[in-house]
C-alpha cells in the first residue's frame, strides 16, 4: 500500500511538472522577447533584402533605421510600416533568421516608362508615379510617354506581362487625338484605338513575320479597325 502511495504521489508531481510546462511555453510570447531582447546574442548583425530588383539596399537601412544595438526581436510591424513608405515598394515583410538576422522581402513597383521630367527622362511605374530610380546606376530600357498616361501605363504593363519580347521593341507610345494612338517598333510605326488590349496588340506579330519573309518595306501597321492588321507598305 505504501508503494502504491509513493506511485501515487510521483505521478501527481510529474503531471504538475508537466502542466507547469506547458504554461510556460504556452506565456513564452509574452515575456520570451522581452526577456531575450536584452541579450547582446541577439543583437542585429545582418539585414538581408530579398526580392529587390531596383531598390538600393542603402534606402531600405536608412528607413528601418537600426542599428548594432537593435535587437531582432524588436516590433517587426513598425519596421515593415517603416520601409512600406517608400514610393517603390509595393509590399514588404520582415521575418527573424536567428540569432542576428532580418530577412526583408519586398515587392517593388517596378517601372513601366520614362517620362520627360526635371533634369531628363524619370521613369514612372503603372500609375503614374515617379520612381526613385537613378537611369544611371540601372539599365532601364523603356517606351517614352510624353506625361504619365495611366490608360497607356496600363496597356504598357499588360503587354510586358503577357509579352515581353514585343514590350521590349517599344520604344515609344503617345496619344494622336481622340481615341487613337501610335507606339513606335523597329520594324514599323503602329496605329490603334486606346482601348486595345494586350491580346490585340499582339496581332501584329505574325503579320511582321509575313512582311519580313516578302521583304516588304512598312511603313505603318493599323489595328483601328475590327480583327483586322491593316500594312502599309512603302
Amino acid at each position: 500500500m505504501t508503494r502504491l502511495l509513493a506511485i501515487l504521489r510521483a505521478l501527481r508531481w510529474r503531471v504538475v511538472v508537466a502542466v507547469a510546462a506547458v504554461l510556460v511555453l504556452l506565456a513564452a510570447p509574452l515575456w520570451g522577447p522581452p526577456l531575450l531582447s536584452h541579450l547582446s546574442f541577439f543583437r542585429v548583425r545582418h539585414v538581408e533584402i530579398v526580392g529587390r530588383r531596383y531598390l538600393q539596399p542603402d534606402d531600405v537601412l536608412r528607413r528601418l533605421r537600426i542599428d548594432t544595438t537593435t535587437s531582432v526581436w524588436t516590433d517587426l510591424d513598425a519596421l515593415e510600416r517603416r520601409v512600406a513608405l517608400h514610393p517603390q515598394i509595393h509590399t514588404v515583410s520582415i521575418e527573424r533568421d536567428l540569432p542576428s538576422t532580418l530577412v526583408v522581402r519586398v515587392t517593388e513597383n517596378l517601372p513601366i516608362a520614362m517620362v520627360p521630367a526635371a533634369g531628363g527622362l524619370r521613369p514612372v511605374d503603372a500609375d503614374g508615379r515617379f520612381l526613385p530610380i537613378d537611369p544611371s546606376r540601372s539599365a532601364l530600357d523603356l517606351p517614352v510617354l510624353l506625361k504619365p498616361d495611366t490608360v497607356l501605363l496600363h496597356l504598357l504593363a499588360d503587354v510586358r506581362s503577357a509579352n515581353p519580347s514585343l514590350f521590349s521593341d517599344i520604344s515609344d507610345i503617345r496619344r494622336t487625338g481622340g481615341t487613337d494612338i501610335a507606339l513606335t517598333l523597329p520594324s514599323a510605326n503602329v496605329r490603334a484605338l486606346a482601348s486595345i488590349t494586350a491580346q490585340r496588340l499582339a496581332d501584329i506579330i505574325p503579320v511582321e513575320a509575313d512582311l519580313a519573309r516578302r521583304k516588304a518595306r512598312v511603313a505603318e501597321l493599323d489595328l483601328r479597325f475590327r480583327d483586322q492588321v491593316i500594312a502599309r507598305t512603302q
